[in-house]
């Protein structure tokens, strides 16, 4: 598979977190000769916070992990690769339970302290014996270091690992916050994102910790999309041990790292989204609510005629016009204005007068685009990044199974 053309040309050292241990491992669940499982262990007393995909029809690790978070604690974290285990009823069920109650056992805890992740093909059984047999192995190998390995292990069609991190301070005292995620395709996230996982060594009350991450979540991974499409898989999920043993304080910078971290990550899913050529910013403004502009931003970051005419580099502005109208938001269509590249192709509701479409021509054939939109009815505003609709994504996704 051809590499991202944003693909980092170097990855960021992510320091240990105290409280943290990874390793992986070689399952074969789907791929050969690559690593497809990550365990993570977690020091006593870490909180856990959460949250997941809307999809009906979500997958077993969801619903397993949406129980576990009611108990607000976690000791470990077994993601796999290769298989999503959605659609597969009790059975489904039943192997994320084995896999819960291998962890628990290797860990030295209960199982429901066991937060589990699945990416992969639809509406296969999972082959849980391989994911425990491979699990049972890796305690000895755990180390604070494995942070580009975790990366690796749960990628599937991704073409690079992701990770950020950041530090921040909480009443003087210095702490970590560490992030890796994974996505690609089917990427539309509905309160969470594809996977990611967030870990610092701050000590923050559970509470507190899961309204943080609600709060970035939404201005980060819930403004990208690759396709439109939200997966039955999406989890983000962070854990924060408490080793750092900062005293209860202003959380407000360690709200800024946070941020950074799930909009670095996030960003990196989009440039790596399947087959994508470009990266494109799409600023609205003058919307009714912040709301109704991020919605705005997404149909036209959604629509496959602009995705696809930003492909071929064509300043085709009429279909953002299109996409505006069909959001289903409140816009003024005597005061609409666009810009590409910061150029004026339209304003008061028509094409700007002074538009000359080769003033854009080099900005549409570069690898990151910006589009502004005014609709013109308020003060809402927002900012979604989405990438271009390629024929890569027709061949990634025609073979995916074969």
């Amino acid at each position: 598979m051809a590499v991202s053309p944003f693909a980092p040309t170097s990855f960021p050292h992510l320091p240990p977190v105290a409280g943290v241990r990874l390793a992986v491992g070689q399952a074969g669940i789907r791929y050969k000769d690559r690593t497809d499982v990550l365990l993570a262990e977690f020091a006593e007393g870490t909180h856990v916070a959460g949250v997941f995909t809307r999809s009906l029809t979500a997958s077993a690790p969801v619903l397993a992990c949406r129980d576990s978070l009611k108990g607000g604690t976690a000791r470990a974290l077994a993601v796999n690769s290769g298989n999503a285990n959605a659609f597969t009823g009790s059975v489904g069920v039943a192997s994320v339970e084995r896999v819960m109650e291998t962890c628990a056992g290797l860990i030295g805890c209960d199982a429901s302290e066991v937060f589990t992740a699945s990416t992969g093909v639809i509406g296969e059984r999972l082959p849980d014996d391989k994911i425990t047999i491979a699990l049972s192995g890796l305690k000895k190998n755990l180390a604070e270091d494995a942070w580009e390995q975790a990366a690796r292990a749960i990628m599937t069609t991704d073409t690079y690992p992701k990770m950020a991190t950041r530090t921040a301070k909480i009443g003087g005292v210095s702490v970590v916050v560490n992030g890796i995620a994974k996505g690609s395709g089917m990427i539309a996230p509905d309160m969470a994102t594809m996977l990611a996982f967030v870990f610092t060594d701050a000590a923050i009350p559970q509470a507190e910790l899961q309204a943080l991450l609600s709060e970035a979540n939404d201005a980060t991974f819930n403004c990208v999309t690759v396709d439109g499409d939200t997966s039955t898989s999406d989890t983000l999920l962070l854990f924060a041990t408490g080793r750092a043993n900062n005293p209860a304080g202003d959380t407000a910078d360690f709200r800024r790292a946070l941020h950074e971290v799930l909009h670095e990550l996030a960003l990196h899913v989009v440039k790596d989204g399947e087959g994508a050529e470009k990266f494109v910013t799409i600023t609205v403004t003058g919307a009714e609510s912040g709301s109704a502009a991020r919605r705005i931003g997404m149909s036209i970051a959604n629509s496959p005629l602009v995705k696809t005419a930003l492909a071929a580099s064509d300043a085709n502005w009429g279909r953002i016009v299109m996409a505006v109208g069909k959001a289903g938001e409140k816009a003024d269509r005597d005061k609409l204005m666009i810009r590409i590249g910061g150029v004026s192709v339209a304003k008061n509701g028509e094409p700007d007068p002074a538009y000359r479409e080769s003033q854009v021509a080099d900005h549409m054939r570069g690898r990151e685009i910006a589009i502004e939109v005014d609709v013109g009815v308020g003060q809402g505003r927002a900012t979604v990044w989405t990438c271009d609709l390629t024929h890569r994504y027709i061949d990634i996704n025609g073979s995916y199974r074969t």
